[in-house]
């Protein structure tokens, strides 16, 4: 193909694989097979590949997003993000509807939108291109989070249809379904990480990631609910939101258009119902003036648009039956008791278990098997019990009492003075624990080997692993005649395991799973004691010198090291080969000219990112903060400084240098 044929070769995929993204996840009528899709996809890759002069950063393929790891950048609003005044009754919406009445002195119309849960964002569309998505920030400026938008399959990249302007902003919510939300949660689990509150969290979590690839893969939603520009379609926001629909947004069906307060009302009453079936979360209605040229006479205060209240429902709750209690047991040994309920819906998932927290949790509720309990589930993980109907009790059975034996491996469990969980203390032969430190172990963040947790139990239950040191023991012939397995998934998983061997060192010691030694704290422990042995053989002292290092995290290292076990497993991993000190090239860049510095990045940066930046500080012997307070020495700042920090340091009399000047403090 000539060069003309193949620019409209990559033209027509695109503009192909647009129209099928738009039918599948706006319009949820998909018009070809996910195979046919993937396949359209893959051709344009390889073109894309081939061709890269003909590179369009709104090309479906973005969709997948990209290795690039990027910090963020500070974006001023051309519009402000204020944030809604909220009412929580009817009454106060009438107030509402009175002021405006009062304001305008004439009729309007108002229009009703269900409220989603979600993260707002900004999204800056130019020739009917997007060229920047924005999140709210301070209300003044925001995040520049284009490339991790673009992977959100139900925001267009390129805009459908004739008569859209030149500039138009839409604004609206970043969302993560409650499916994808419990899936997250699941794995996140199973990895003993921390679980995400609520959908909302997760969704502005995931939108701040570094890499595209990972939002890629969390399946994020939007909604919009607004439109903004100098020369809008039409004078009505209901109106404008049609047309939107038109050109390729994800617009929520559930608006209406009311002329007077007895819709509005009847509104806020059947959604304080149906939302419970909905598939994202909702928290409430959002009541808005329907004619912009109202909208610009009733104004603004500071914080809230005068023409516009949101309504909150009430954190949802149901009534349902306790069945009984079990218990689970984590890789550090901790006991948690969780409730097993008689199904009931709730916030449009069914709900089959509830968080009982420790033993304080149940005394406290005074729980017998068979009780009605109250359950609420105000976007928590997991939903918690919150009451006991007591005057529905009939044929109860037992009292609920806290497990006094470990439930896998029946050892006492102990519960320490200054915690309200109880563990398990046999770390050697109880499964669970076992089973879980492995997984830690294998984690991405860590060891990075493929292999998942039932393939874990299975080696476990076969009795070819019983530590993560045996899996560096495993043979082909271990695996390819395991059940479900064979040549290829037995060649991939020892290839992963070889891999794994040359894994940094601070992703070894997190690998091991100490207790209180996180991703953070073990990059800390491995740039400040450089090795294993040095990291072992610390005192009380040394470690809590080490920033952010305090007590708990000190005494738990030296218990992990003090443990004759723990110590055999390390000598174990290091004659397999793996990395327990820093690598001779990072030793030899270690300088200590920042020494006793604390340093704040802001901006964004030409000649190094934000994430090098930070790593030179550190290399150099200095500390790095989020925050300017009176201890810091410097501020590294880039284009586009927050307006606040060089404001914080102006009044605290904190020198501002570029990248040149900082560059020119670690080279002299």
């Amino acid at each position: 193909m000539n060069q003309d044929n193949i620019r409209q070769e990559i033209e027509s995929l695109r503009h192909q694989l647009h129209e099928h993204n738009y039918s599948y996840y706006v319009k949820n009528k998909p018009t070809i097979s996910d195979i046919e899709f993937d396949k359209l996809l893959s051709q344009l890759i390889d073109l894309e590949t081939k061709y890269p002069e003909y590179y369009d950063s709104n090309s479906p393929s973005m969709r997948v997003g990209s290795d690039i790891n990027k910090s963020f950048e500070q974006v001023v609003h051309r519009y402000s993000m204020l944030s809604l005044q909220n009412s929580y009754s009817q009454a106060d919406v009438a107030d509402f509807y009175n002021r405006v009445q009062r304001g305008l002195e004439e009729g309007f119309n108002l229009v009703c939108e269900l409220k989603y849960d979600g993260t707002s964002i900004s999204l800056i569309y130019e020739q009917g291109r997007l060229i920047r998505a924005v999140t709210r920030g301070d209300g003044k400026q925001g995040d520049d989070v284009t490339a991790n938008v673009r992977t959100i399959r139900n925001i267009p990249l390129v805009l459908k249809g004739d008569n859209i302007p030149d500039y138009v902003e839409m604004r609206g919510e970043i969302l993560m379904s409650w499916d994808v939300f419990d899936s997250l949660n699941k794995e996140r689990e199973i990895q003993e990480e921390p679980l995400f509150a609520n959908p909302r969290n997760a969704a502005a979590g995931t939108l701040k990631l570094q890499d595209p690839k990972v939002v890629a893969t969390r399946r994020l939603e939007s909604y919009i609910y607004y439109m903004l520009g100098e020369k809008l379609p039409t004078d009505s926001h209901y109106e404008n939101m049609k047309i939107a629909a038109d050109w390729g947004f994800n617009v929520s069906d559930a608006m209406i258009r009311c002329s007077n307060i007895d819709e509005v009302n009847k509104f806020l009453e059947y959604w304080d119902v149906e939302r419970k079936s909905l598939p994202v979360a909702t928290d409430g209605v959002v009541i808005k003036v329907d004619s912009i040229t109202q909208q610009l006479h009733l104004g603004a205060t500071s914080k809230f648009p005068r023409w516009a209240i949101a309504y909150k429902f009430n954190t949802e709750q149901a009534i349902t039956r306790l069945d009984s209690v079990s218990y689970q047991v984590g890789r550090t040994g901790a006991v948690t008791p969780v409730a097993n309920l008689e199904p009931v819906l709730l916030s449009g998932t069914t709900v089959r278990r509830a968080s009982l927290y420790n033993e304080d949790a149940i005394n406290e509720l005074d729980l017998y098997v068979g009780d009605m309990v109250y359950v609420e589930k105000g976007g928590e993980i997991i939903p918690k019990i919150i009451g006991v109907d007591k005057d529905a009790r009939f044929l109860l059975g037992d009292k609920v009492q806290f497990a006094k034996l470990c439930p896998s491996c029946k050892t006492p469990l102990i519960r320490y003075e200054d915690e309200a969980a109880h563990y398990c203390p046999n770390q050697i032969g109880c499964p669970p624990q076992i089973k879980g430190r492995i997984e830690h172990f294998v984690t991405r963040k860590a060891m990075d080997i493929n292999i998942g947790p039932e393939s874990i139990s299975l080696l476990f239950d076969k009795g070819l692993i019983r530590d993560s040191s045996d899996l560096y023991k495993l043979k082909f012939d271990d695996l390819a005649n395991l059940d479900r397995w064979g040549a290829t998934s037995a060649n991939n998983l020892i290839a992963s395991i070889e891999k794994s061997k040359s894994i940094p060192f601070e992703k070894v010691l997190f690998a091991l799973g100490i207790r209180f030694v996180g991703e953070t704290v073990a990059q800390k422990l491995a740039v400040a004691f450089t090795s294993i042995d040095n990291i072992a053989s610390a005192t009380f002292e040394q470690l809590t010198s080490v920033d952010e290092i305090g007590a708990r995290i000190a005494q738990s290292v030296i218990d992990y090291f003090a443990d004759v076990d723990n110590v055999a497993f390390v000598e174990r991993l290091k004659s397999y080969g793996l990395t327990f000190e820093l690598s001779e090239e990072v030793l030899s860049s270690r300088t200590n000219k920042l020494e006793g510095l604390t340093i704040v990045i802001s901006g964004k940066f030409e000649l190094h990112s934000r994430d090098e930046y930070k790593s030179m500080i550190t290399q150099n012997g200095g500390k790095n903060s989020g925050s300017v307070s009176k201890n810091t020495d410097y501020i590294l700042a880039g284009s586009n400084m927050g307006p606040a920090k060089l404001e914080k340091a102006e009044k605290l009399g904190v020198k501002v240098i570029d990248e040149k000047s900082f560059l020119s403090m670690i080279n002299d």
